[in-house]
């Protein structure tokens, strides 16, 4: 069947707001889609785009039961909407590009192709506030490879009076970054600086640096879904294991943290790869209770311990 068939039989014969939302699940299934951009499954990813097509807040649903499925679409409302389902299947586009919006610690942000949508399970570790990691109020933090600063937005959210750097290579990124620092009016305190890791950060000293790197290795690259040649292969591609610039980092660090601060890494996959790019190395995998895998916590002292050691 044609998308012009799909699209008329859209607008012509459904109704409801559950008829959208059962329509898309229909063609997403059909075309076989890959979710892992803010939903994990044909149904939520539906709703998600009927809300957006409507200018719905995301979570109305939540307030007014499944009673809001029965309302009733005019024709303009429903040709929206299919165009957005027809966008989504035939470009394989992950949704937030689609939207312009992504959500990470309950947070909305702004997303385009600059930038990875956000997905990291650091946001259970910055709402607990990095529990078993940070004993005392850390006046600066350091978010390496910040993207789009979610990660940068919601550290200065957890911790109030910190000053956050959210540092990048990408000029692109930290154009999105910069744009959300300012819708969250954080300009004061969160700063988007153009760096290659830390060469622009001289003399800087934090208590705490998280990284979520690039870290996909050349298999897992080869085998990633067409949603994801979308995102901007830089934040993707380390290496063959997905290592290389977490070895750059680790490397680095210690000149940076603070006499008890902490560095924590996410490296997804390449997790398999780090006890033999890194034996003997003192690293504590992170146990995460609401899913996500693959980030491990380091201390100065572990660095500076393995690093010298290897020296002799």
């Amino acid at each position: 069947m044609t998308d012009k068939i799909y699209l008329d039989e859209a607008i012509n014969e459904l109704h409801s707001i559950l008829d959208m939302v059962r329509w898309s699940v229909s063609r997403f299934n059909d075309a076989q889609l890959f979710y892992g951009h803010g939903t994990d499954n044909s149904w939520d990813e539906a709703v998600s785009l009927v809300m957006h097509g409507l200018h719905l807040p995301h979570d109305l649903l939540a307030q007014t039961g499944d009673g809001l499925f029965a309302a009733k679409l005019t024709c303009s409302e429903k040709e929206k909407v299919a165009d957005l389902v027809l966008k989504r299947v035939q470009t394989r586009m992950p949704l937030p590009y689609i939207t312009h919006e992504a959500w990470f610690c309950d947070l909305p942000f702004y997303v385009d192709e600059r930038v990875l949508v956000p997905r990291s399970p650091f946001a259970e570790l910055i709402k607990n506030r990095f529990a078993h990691y940070v004993t005392d109020e850390p006046a600066h933090i350091l978010d390496m490879c910040t993207g789009g600063g979610c990660i940068a937005i919601a550290l200065a959210h957890a911790f109030e009076h910190a000053q956050v750097d959210a540092v990048d290579i990408s000029h692109d990124a930290l154009e999105v970054a910069d744009y959300n620092i300012q819708e969250y009016q954080l300009g004061h305190r969160v700063f988007p600086i153009h760096s290659d890791l830390f060469s622009s950060l001289e003399g800087q000293q934090y208590d705490l640096i998280v990284s979520n790197p690039p870290y996909v290795d050349e298999q897992d690259m080869d085998d990633l879904p067409d949603e994801f040649q979308h995102e901007p292969e830089l934040a993707l591609a380390s290496g063959e294991d997905g290592l290389d610039l977490v070895q750059q980092m680790l490397e680095q660090a210690p000149l940076y943290l603070k006499e008890n601060g902490w560095l924590l890494v996410e490296v997804g996959n390449s997790q398999v790869h780090m006890a033999t790019r890194f034996p003997s190395l003192n690293v504590e995998w992170v146990e995460l209770k609401h899913g996500g895998h693959g980030i491990f916590a380091v201390s100065k002292a572990s660095l500076v311990s393995y690093f010298n050691g290897k020296e002799k």
